[in-house]
């Protein structure tokens, strides 16, 4: 059972307190309040669970849980021109915040402008949110997470690494602007050298700060992993990458002028290959099971998604040390492969780190040692019921 002295903490750390949505997904409209607790969203599947847990996941930089393009969030037979919104009151430890976001329909049925709001002033971009809100999720989508290409794992890690520093995001977004603006110049065959050396500078700046991040945070990671005790495996984490491997060995400044040279060096290869063929987009979080001393790939579907979660868990002990208030965690379908003993020490520890977790599952059964410690909704056909 989860212990009785296992209370939330006070509404004084990261929560929403009130969603709002219209027209997303399989939802016209629809409002929950809420307080700091976690919450569990039982019903029956396809019911719009997750698509709850995405609403969310659109409270911070990028494209939400299930990386959709803006259009396809929208909800099928939408008055045309209206568009999907999210709107959140979010209690912070430095405040209320109130945020909206949603498709820009006036640019057009194709548009995939995204428009966010903050206390009501619009913003320009998405990376102001992550300035008031970090969000981790686990998905079903992502127990092949260590077994499947290493996009998926970089991206994990760079939303980890959002939780701290909130900068990261602007970095990743410069970098990656730059990356897709050169790719395109050398498609077309230009030789404008002061153009190409401009955008590999910024490429090669932002590209160091980018894996700098990423180690940084890997180091005080696998501390909190190491201080860890409880049914979960540990994990032995790190980044690999040409800039993460180089910052081990030199000075940033000389890290980067080295991927400011390659970069250059390369452009007859990249150009004819696409994209670039060295850089933090190509780095990968690798992850091996401390115990067995075997890599992640090669463990149990129930391993790995044990390890995710012992990941997860440290790295919202971490930010609640750092930074007073762990994440939002969105944990759907959380406790498939889940043994009794680590589904009941994962809800032990969500409750005393006082993290508003949403939870998702079919049965409320699973949910019964949160009784009274989280609040509940019944999901079923779009309508949403406290219950």
């Amino acid at each position: 059972m989860v212990p009785e002295d296992a209370a939330p903490r006070p509404l004084d750390r990261l929560a929403v307190t009130r969603l709002t949505l219209s027209q997303f997904r399989c939802y016209e409209s629809a409002r929950l309040h809420l307080d700091a607790r976690p919450v569990v969203l039982t019903g029956p599947n396809g019911a719009g669970k997750t698509n709850l847990l995405e609403a969310v996941s659109f409270l911070a930089p990028g494209r939400g849980l299930r990386r959709a393009r803006l259009s396809e969030v929208e909800r099928l037979g939408a008055p045309a021109g209206q568009g999907w919104a999210v709107a959140a009151q979010v209690t912070t430890p430095f405040g209320e915040v109130d945020i909206g976001t949603g498709r820009d329909a006036a640019a057009g049925e194709r548009s995939e402008r995204r428009l966010v709001r903050i206390d009501g002033r619009p913003v320009r971009g998405q990376v102001a949110l992550a300035e008031h809100v970090a969000v981790v999720w686990l998905t079903p989508q992502m127990d092949r997470l260590f077994s499947e290409g290493a996009s998926g794992r970089r991206r994990f890690l760079d939303r980890l690494v959002f939780g701290f520093d909130p900068a990261h995001a602007g970095r990743l977004a410069r970098y990656e602007l730059a990356l897709r603006e050169r790719a395109r110049l050398l498609r077309e065959g230009s030789r404008d050298d002061a153009w190409l050396a401009g955008l590999e500078a910024e490429m090669a700046a932002t590209g160091v700060a980018v894996a700098a991040a990423r180690r940084e945070l890997i180091e005080r990671l696998q501390a909190a992993i190491d201080q860890a005790v409880g049914p979960f495996p540990q994990a032995e984490i790190a980044v690999s990458g040409t800039l993460e491997d180089g910052l081990g060995e030199e000075p940033a400044l000389a890290v980067e002028e080295g991927l400011r040279r390659r970069l250059a060096e390369r452009r007859r290869q990249d150009g004819e290959a696409g994209g670039a063929g060295v850089g933090p987009h190509r780095s990968d979080l690798l992850v091996r099971h401390r115990g067995k001393a075997m890599p992640a790939e090669l463990c149990s579907t129930g391993e790995q998604k044990a390890l995710l979660v012992s990941i997860v868990l440290a790295n919202a002990r971490l930010m609640t040390a750092e930074r007073g208030s762990p994440p939002l965690l969105l944990l759907d379908e959380v406790a498939a492969h889940l043994d009794e003993a680590r589904r009941l020490a994962l809800f032990a520890e969500l409750l005393d780190l006082g993290a508003q977790a949403w939870m998702t599952g079919t049965d409320r059964a699973t949910f019964a040692e949160l009784d009274g410690a989280a609040t509940a909704f019944r999901v079923e056909d779009a309508h949403v019921v406290h219950t």
